[in-house]
């Protein structure tokens, strides 16, 4: 069981301001893996409300995409981003301070 309060990859790494991720990202009509960090700002939950379930909280973590990619088609815009921590990856803890 995790810790409450604390948002995890699905791996059941804890996420961190700081931390370099790797989640999936859509692009029209194709999805591809991206490398981001984690904001100061960006761990939390929002409450969503699923029909048929009532209200969920759902874990979510605000990133900078670095710009490292897969695929061809080269990303429009570097604006942060919030997305959901249920396709995210710890690639490596404290990636910020280590720099």
């Amino acid at each position: 069981m995790g810790k409450r309060g604390v948002v995890t990859d699905y791996a059941g790494n804890e996420l961190y301001p700081g931390d370099l991720i790797a989640y999936s990202a859509r692009n029209g009509n194709r999805v591809r893996m991206a490398d981001a960090v984690i904001l100061p700002d960006g761990v939390s939950t929002r409450l969503v409300s699923v029909p048929d379930v009532g209200k969920v909280l759902v874990p979510v973590v605000h990133v900078q995409p670095t710009g490292v990619e897969s695929g061809f088609a080269k990303r429009r815009t570097g604006a942060s981003q919030w997305i959901t921590a249920e396709h995210v990856r710890l690639v490596k803890a404290g990636f910020v301070d280590s720099e």
